[in-house]
C-alpha cells in the first residue's frame, strides 16, 4: 500500500506550500505527492492523469480539498467511484472524508446521493419549463435572425445543389447559420415552414443552365 498526494494550482505563480504541508502532515511521503500547475475547470491535467494511471489496488490517494481533485462534484464522485472499483482509497483532509473508514465511506455515499438528487430536480424542472412553453405555443430559443426572404432563398439555394459558402454569400448570412438552417436547427422554422406551405408565388433563386 502507497500514500500519495495531490496538489493542484491554477498557475505556475501560484504557492501549493499550503497543500503540500497539509499532505506531509498527513502522512504522505514527499516523493509520493504530485502537484500539477492548471485551472480546475481543464479536463485533462498531466500530473492527475499519470497519477490515477498508476494507482494500484490498496493505496491511499490524498488531496488537501475536494475541489484539488474534482472539476465538478458530478466528476469528482465518479473519480472515486471509478478508484473504489479499482480497490484504491480516497481521503480529503480539509473535508475529513476518509474511504479508508466506514464512516467516510457512508459520508462519500450521501454526498453522492445528493448530487444525483439535484441532478435529477434540474433535469425534471428543464423538462416542466419545456412543456409549459409548448403548452402556451411560446417559441423556444433565441429569436433568429433570419428573415423569410433568407429562409426562402436559402431552401431553394440548398435543394438546387449550392455549396453552402454561395448560399452564405448570396444571403449575407454566416455559413454557420446557413447550416443551421438547412439543418433545421433555427427557432423560427415552424412559422417560415408555414409560410411557404401558403405561399410560394415568388421564385426567389432560379439556378442558372
Amino acid at each position: 500500500m502507497t500514500q500519495w498526494g495531490y496538489a493542484r494550482v491554477s498557475t505556475v505563480d501560484q504557492d501549493a506550500a499550503l497543500q503540500l504541508d497539509a499532505l506531509l502532515a498527513a502522512g504522505v511521503d514527499r516523493a509520493h505527492i504530485v502537484v500539477d500547475h492548471a485551472s480546475g475547470t481543464k479536463e485533462s491535467r498531466p500530473g492527475l492523469d499519470e497519477l490515477l494511471g498508476g494507482l494500484e489496488t490498496g493505496d491511499v490517494l490524498t488531496v488537501w480539498k475536494l475541489d484539488r481533485l474534482g472539476r465538478s462534484l458530478s466528476h469528482l464522485i465518479r473519480v472515486v467511484d471509478e478508484l473504489g472499483d479499482r480497490g484504491v482509497e480516497f481521503r480529503s483532509i480539509t473535508e475529513a472524508l476518509d474511504t479508508t473508514t466506514p464512516v467516510g465511506r457512508l459520508l462519500f455515499h450521501v454526498v453522492g446521493a445528493v448530487a444525483q438528487f439535484e441532478r435529477e430536480m434540474t433535469t425534471e424542472r428543464t423538462r416542466a419549463a419545456l412543456a409549459a412553453a409548448r403548452a402556451s405555443d411560446r417559441r423556444l430559443g433565441r429569436p433568429s435572425r433570419v428573415n423569410r426572404h433568407q429562409y426562402l432563398l436559402i431552401q431553394q439555394m440548398a435543394a438546387a445543389g449550392e455549396p453552402q459558402g454561395v448560399i452564405a454569400s448570396t444571403t449575407g448570412l454566416s455559413r454557420a447559420v446557413v447550416g443551421r438552417v438547412i439543418r433545421g436547427e433555427i427557432a423560427s422554422r415552424a412559422r417560415f415552414d408555414e409560410l411557404i406551405e401558403h405561399d410560394m408565388s415568388l421564385p426567389m433563386y432560379e439556378e442558372c443552365p
